[in-house]
């Protein structure tokens, strides 16, 4: 689907301060998609995908509630790819179009931000016109994580280790904002700001 409206992804790996930088565009009145957050939504609160997910799954994807169980399908799908496969294949296709409802809604901005953790370089096989990776070093990630996850340090090692690596992440992207503690966050996104404004 074509927009009239720039959509760029912006993505990171756990402790980069993605949610930081979304923060910071946001102040600048930049509308942001999180794919994650919308994804959870959807799979607690829409019928036919909680239906789709139970049928490849079981009824225990839910709780008796009605939740999705999050910790249950994650040790389901954890050593499966093909069933993690499987699942990402029902939801993905209802994120887009979710996301795609939103995007409508956004034809003032001067662009929009769609955020996840997982994403491919602008044009391929998605409606990003750029991508924005913040990138952090893997130490000063990990020690984040500790600070607002309370989680052990080779805990975070076992979950970078599970996502793709930086240099696979910086491949895909267009614009890089370092959130090193070096180089300051806000004079980078107010640089992108301007520069993406114009394109």
């Amino acid at each position: 689907m074509d927009f009239m409206q720039k959509v760029i992804g912006i993505t990171g790996g756990i402790g980069s301060g993605k949610s930081l930088v979304c923060k910071v565009f946001s102040i600048l009145g930049i509308p942001i998609y999180d794919a994650d957050s919308r994804a959870k939504s959807l799979m607690n609160n829409d019928l036919v995908l909680k239906e789709s997910i139970q049928n490849l799954l079981g009824e225990q994807a839910y709780t008796s509630s009605g939740e999705y169980n999050r910790a249950w399908v994650a040790s389901q799908v954890f050593n499966n790819p093909e069933l993690l496969k499987q699942l990402n294949t029902i939801v993905h296709p209802r994120v887009r179009q979710d996301s795609q409802s939103w995007i409508q809604k956004y034809p003032k901005a001067p662009f929009l931000l769609y955020e996840a953790a997982l994403m491919k370089a602008a044009g391929d096989g998605n409606f990003f016109d750029k991508v924005i990776v913040v990138n952090a070093p893997i130490d000063l990630r990990i020690k984040r994580v500790q600070q607002r996850d309370k989680r052990t340090e080779q805990e975070i090692r076992d979950i970078i280790a599970r996502q793709i690596s930086e240099e696979e992440r910086l491949k895909i992207a267009d614009y890089v904002i370092e959130n090193d503690e070096q180089h300051p966050v806000l004079e980078q996104v107010l640089h992108l700001y301007q520069e993406i404004g114009e394109i």
